[in-house]
This record gives C-alpha cells, structure tokens and sequence, in this order.
C-alpha cells in the first residue's frame, strides 16, 4: 500500500473543510416558483401583498395609477384598480386591512422630495375607478430615496426603510394619519443598505427588508439583526411579501417575471414561527379610531415565543449565510501545518 507523505495528509486534512466551504457558500436557496405574472402591462413589478390568496402589485416609476390584483393560480391579473392623479414614483405596496393596501408613491432618485405620499387603495377582483387621498408623510432630516414600505401589524403605523447605499435608514409614521397634513416621521434605526422592499410577519415583532440579492430579518421595534440570507437570483428583485400564514414571496422586475416562494433559513424561521396559542395579528388603519390596544412589542418575551431565541438564531443564521470565515482559517491553517512539519525535518550537517 502507497504511503502519502504526512504533509500531504495533513494537507488533505485542512483542504477537505476549505472546499466544503466554498460548496456551502455557492448553495442556491430553496426557492420554487408560485406564479408567473402573465400581464402584459406588469413589466415593472415594484412591491408586493400576499393578502387573502391572491397577490397585489404595482410598475414603478412612468406608471399612472394603478395597481393590479393576481390569482396565483393562474398568474392572470383578476382586477386593476386605477384612481386619477400623476404620482411621481410608485415603489411600494403595503397591507392596509381587509381588501386594500397602501401604495407609496415615496421613489426619490435625486433625493430631492422633503415630502412623500402614500394613498388608502381598494383592491380586489374587478376593475374599478376610485378617488383617493394622500396622506403625505415628511422626513425629519433632509430628502431621502426609498422604496420600502411596511405597516406595523395591530397599530397599522407606517415604516419606510430609505435605500441608502451603507445602510437604510428606517423611519416611523405617526400612530394616526392626517390627510391634511403633513405628517412627521421619526428615526427608528438602520437596516439593509439598497433596500428595495419590506414586509412585517404575522407576529408583528420581525420584519424581513431585501435588497436585489439578499434579505436580512430584524426584531422588531429593536431593529436588532436576527440573521441574513441570499435570495434567488432574479432580475431586479422589487418585492417581498409576508402571508397571514408567514409564508415569504419574493418578485421581479420584467415582463412575465416569477413570483417565487422562499425557504427561509433554519434558524431565522425558528425566530419568526408564530405563537400556536395565539391569532396572526392584521394591520390597522391610522387614518380610523385607533384599535384596542395590544402588548407593546418592547414587552418582555413569553417563554417560548421566539424572540427569546435571537442569540442563538442569529449564530445560526451567520454560519448558514458565510462560509468565508471557514475557508480563510482552512487557508492559514495549512499554511501553518506546512510551516511546522518544514521545521521538524532534519537539517543536514555542515
């Protein structure tokens, strides 16, 4: 039998991690296709609703008014909703209550808009006609760029994350909407940077924001990262979407693009599962009496509700999303066993 030298073996021994490392890092995440949007007038899908067994979405910027109702299961538009007014850049859809969504017209590519709107929607099956009114909501600092919208489950607050380049930033709308305005929103942290959309999961205390390749999912109102993970590859990645059940969907720009649905990982579907003793929770609206009122998200955790696992969700989900780590302590770590068996042999004598 032919005996490897021990430097090749111990070679072997660290290369074997360094390469199933890299094999963990080129994954694809587990993804299948939910529907294929078969509209022709759908060719920039920007935002996304799950809501009631059927998906809501809008083009963006160049679009009029008008958002469309989708039957997943045949990916045929079933309604359009159009109302009069020229928004200047529709980037986002959110939940706003049984049978309508908020639509923010908040798209700011030279940063020159202080003032933003959103408007109250009806959707549905069937075409329809409507008036609207647009709450506008104001910025504390200066002008931002943002195409994330999301609405807080039980007070129906609004939440915009900006699509900052280092970072987004993510601001908070007042607990009662004034459609004679303005509307001040306040700084409640940071998120993702180039985020491009956001929904909250049904147990109103995480929320998952997404940019073209990847989504991260935070605490919520702490804003504390629970863990990160790649997403399909897709065209220009513009929507994700939280069903009443926690399902995710995540959507794309283009003409018959795929709205996919996304496993999430181990660890962060811990973190988000919902509580079987209690009801999914559904977004308000803060332009009506407010709700009854529900614990405050800051309460601390039941046993066994899932943010009680965030520590150790958020290891879990950092060695699911980065194998580098591994592969660079692969690359040293041979470096110094070659070192030292180099050390060890005999040097001959003068």
């Amino acid at each position: 039998m032919t005996r490897l030298p021990v430097t090749r073996l111990l070679g072997i021994a660290v290369a074997v991690p360094f390469v199933v490392a890299l094999s963990a890092a080129a994954a694809t995440p587990e993804a299948t296709v939910e529907l294929t949007f078969t509209d022709p007038e759908i060719v920039e899908s920007s935002g996304l609703v799950a809501r009631d067994g059927l998906f809501v979405t809008v083009n963006d910027s160049g679009d009029t008014g008008q958002v469309f109702t989708v039957d997943p299961a045949t990916g045929d538009t079933v309604g359009v909703t159009t109302w009069s007014g020229d928004p200047t850049d529709v980037e986002a859809v959110a939940p706003a209550g049984d049978g309508e969504v908020w639509v923010a017209d908040i798209g700011d590519n030279l940063a020159a808009r202080q003032r933003v709107t959103v408007s109250r929607v009806p959707v549905g099956r069937g075409d329809r006609d409507v008036d609207v009114v647009a709450y506008e909501l104001d910025y504390p600092g200066p002008p931002q760029d943002a195409e994330t919208l999301m609405v807080e489950p039980g007070s129906g607050r609004l939440v915009v994350v900006t699509k900052g380049v280092f970072g987004g930033e993510v601001f908070v709308g007042p607990d009662v909407l004034d459609p004679d305005g303005p509307n001040p929103m306040r700084r409640a942290g940071v998120a993702l940077g180039i985020a491009t959309d956001g929904s909250f999961f049904p147990d109103g205390r995480h929320v998952v924001v997404r940019g073209y390749g990847s989504a991260a999912v935070y605490t919520w109102p702490g804003l504390d990262e629970v863990g990160r993970f790649d997403l399909p590859a897709q065209q220009q990645g513009e929507g994700i979407a939280v069903d009443e059940d926690g399902a995710v969907f995540v959507s794309s720009e283009g003409m018959r693009s795929d709205v996919l649905r996304v496993a999430l990982p181990r660890g962060v579907a811990r973190a988000v599962a919902p509580d079987p003793t209690s009801s999914p929770t559904t977004p308000a609206s803060p332009t009506r009496p407010p709700a009854p009122p529900t614990p405050p998200a800051s309460e601390p955790a039941a046993e066994g509700d899932g943010v009680r696992e965030a520590n150790e969700v958020t290891e879990d989900a950092a060695g699911e999303r980065s194998a580098w780590p591994w592969a660079l302590g692969g690359v040293v770590g041979l470096v110094a066993v070659v070192a030292l068996v180099r050390s060890l042999r005999p040097r001959p004598r003068p």
